[in-house]
């Protein structure tokens, strides 16, 4: 056995696993170890599987090897699956009591692709009920716990995801994001977390597949590498998801190395000091704009045409619609009802209050701020901007009701600087920038390309995380 896999780079893990420098049996056993040493403190991982069944199919997996044959490249690497999709033989609670114990028939899209790749489903990875805020915690499950300070969040609803890569319980993981949730987490567990174009990873199934474009799965991992195999994974059309995109996901597994020099970055820092942001925050971001410099990018003050409050009413109408719809048939059941946290009820209600004329309104506030996308990226490459507003929070809150002084009148108006890369369908990545704040916390800076342009953003993170070595091997203190 070589040094402990648990510490390995995906890519490198699966390497020496074809190469039969180590077994899958060793990575599981090492896997399982990890978990049960760390997950107690920090319950990034639920629904764990029984480890005589997992150590079974890594047997089988090294039988398979033994005979010549390889699935792909995550040939025997365990992975947990996000609770918010489904993975056949695991429940998928939503983190809600409402789904405790609830069977899925089938996979969804990317459980199959990723087990079709030779991935060993371990388990699932904790969310927040029904994935709603950026804060991990849910009556089923309970809290989980930012990796490098426990008494804070996580962040979400890829909290359980990010930890779990954080520390290495895990080689590279799933994640989904609506409003930030992969951006979010990742940045204050210090781990890469990509938001694809939309169409780019194809949701299934789905009762609705034309309207509901927001929501986008996507990978998390501890390298921009790791990252984009898992992408090459999950990406790729599938033709009952009628907008997915049909570029070859092949692209995204070839070498990322580009030269950078000479990219433009528009900075759109905290909306020309419009977004309520906590001390520290900025600077720190700008540790990271200075290592873009260092580059070779040349990195300039750029600013979005539309006002906080208009992206603020677009986000507003268009997630009240989505959740509603998604949700009234629980809250249309006064027995269901009472099990849902008074955040779902509050975005269930205002979807019931708004007339077709608003969520009309609420598109084209949409489609207004596309445009002002595409009218910047006529000048710049990529936009930056904070990938939150604050540095992790109490695991206690449920979220934060001020930051700056400025008071937060929703459970998630503190997340509005992720908000404008969602509702322009961009591709997204979220590159940890740094420590800071009173805690000396992680923070991450998002980075945004035209649409489509996931592989030029893939290789711009690259180059960034070549120069960011200090940050990047600085670990969580229990790992």
């Amino acid at each position: 056995m070589t040094s402990d896999p648990t510490t390995m780079d995906a890519v490198g893990l699966s390497a020496a696993i074809r190469a039969r420098r180590i077994s899958c049996r060793e990575v599981m056993l090492a896997t399982l170890d990890r978990i049960s040493r760390l997950n107690s403190n920090c319950n990034a991982i639920i629904a764990l599987r029984d480890p005589e069944s997992l150590l079974a199919e890594a047997d089988a997996r090294d039988a398979q090897l033994a005979r010549g044959e390889v699935m792909g490249w995550m040939h025997g690497l365990p992975h947990a699956v996000k609770d918010l999709a489904h993975a056949k033989g695991l429940p998928s609670s939503l983190g809600s009591p409402l789904f405790a114990g609830n069977m899925p028939a089938q996979d969804s899209l990317i459980v199959e692709r990723i087990r079709a790749a030779g991935a060993i489903i371990i388990g699932k990875t904790n969310v927040p009920e029904f994935g709603l805020g950026s804060h991990t915690y849910n009556p089923l499950h309970g809290v989980t716990r930012n990796a490098y300070h426990p008494a804070r969040s996580a962040g979400g609803s890829s909290g359980g995801a990010a930890v779990a890569l954080a520390l290495r319980m895990l080689p590279v993981a799933d994640g989904g994001d609506f409003g930030g949730s992969l951006r979010n987490p990742a940045a204050w567990n210090n781990v890469f977390g990509l938001r694809p174009s939309l169409g780019r990873v194809p949701y299934w199934p789905s009762a609705e597949s034309f309207i509901n474009q927001l929501s986008t799965e996507g990978p998390m991992a501890r390298n921009v590498p790791d990252l984009a195999r898992l992408l090459s994974t999950m990406a790729g059309r599938d033709a009952r998801v009628p907008l997915s995109l049909d570029d070859p996901p092949e692209a995204f597994a070839q070498p990322l190395d580009s030269d950078p020099r000479g990219t433009r970055i528009g900075w759109l820092g905290d909306y020309a000091a419009a977004l309520p942001t906590e001390p520290g925050v900025l600077e720190v971001c700008q540790q990271a704009l200075s290592r873009l410099r260092e580059i070779g990018c040349e990195v300039e003050e750029a600013r979005l045409p539309i006002s906080r409050e208009q992206i603020w009413e677009t986000w507003l109408g268009i997630r009240h619609w989505l959740v509603m719809n998604s949700l009234l048939p629980l809250y249309q059941d006064p027995e269901k009802r009472r099990h849902l946290k008074p955040e779902a009820v509050w975005e269930v209600e205002g979807g019931l209050r708004m007339s077709a004329q608003d969520t009309l309104r609420a598109s084209a506030g949409r489609s207004a701020l596309y445009q002002a996308f595409l009218g910047l990226f006529a000048h710049f490459d990529a936009l930056a901007l904070p990938s939150a507003q604050c540095f992790a929070f109490p695991a206690e809150w449920h979220w934060p009701r001020e930051i700056a002084g400025t008071a937060m009148d929703t459970y998630h108006r503190w997340m509005e600087v992720v908000f404008p890369a969602s509702l322009s369908g961009c591709p997204a990545i979220s590159v940890p920038a740094g420590f800071g704040g009173a805690l000396d916390l992680p923070m991450g800076i998002q980075l945004i390309a035209p649409p489509r342009q996931d592989l030029a953003l893939l290789r711009l993170a690259h180059a960034y995380a070549q120069a960011s070595g200090p940050v990047l091997s600085r670990l969580p203190p229990a790992a």
